[in-house]
């Protein structure tokens, strides 16, 4: 072997590779844009989780018999659960209870997110549609749920 040609390690296949440092334009790794607990980094199925959330926390103070009822979040309807919406596209939905199962309150993703586009206008939908389908299970007015429900 020569002195003047650096070695390299050699594995039984061939020469062994290096990690890279750098991508193939030679501007390095490229790291996230923004830190995990900045809102910009969280995705939209996961900014409309939230907004379900705080919903739910908002109404659980006022309403506690609600500690029983799931909630849950679909991106759409599925065809052939339940009865056909008059109106179009259902933005929510009551499941009551069943053979020992909790109430289920569902919360439709994509048609909310076409109908509000911007974040207080979703958040805003998101709470209206829950204090209804709360009213809904209940059997009360969605007033008497919430007696903001309905002003802008």
């Amino acid at each position: 072997m020569d002195s003047s040609t650096p070695s390299t390690p050699q594995s039984p296949g061939g020469p062994v590779r290096r990690p890279r440092h750098r991508d193939r334009h030679g501007r390095g790794l490229r790291g996230p844009l923004a830190p995990p607990q900045v809102p910009i980094s969280l995705t939209r199925s996961e900014l409309f989780d939230d907004y379900v959330r705080e919903s739910v926390e908002r109404l659980e103070r006022r309403w506690p018999q609600l500690a029983d009822v799931e909630f849950a979040v679909e991106e759409v309807p599925l065809p052939g659960k339940g009865e056909p919406d008059p109106d179009g596209v259902p933005l929510g939905r009551v499941i009551p209870a069943h053979q020992g199962r909790p109430s289920l309150i569902l919360v439709y993703r994509r048609p909310v997110e076409i109908r509000a586009k911007s974040r207080e206008d979703r958040a805003a939908l998101v709470h209206e549609i829950l204090i209804e389908q709360v009213a809904e299970l209940l059997g009360l007015s969605p007033d008497a749920i919430d007696p903001r429900y309905g002003e802008e």
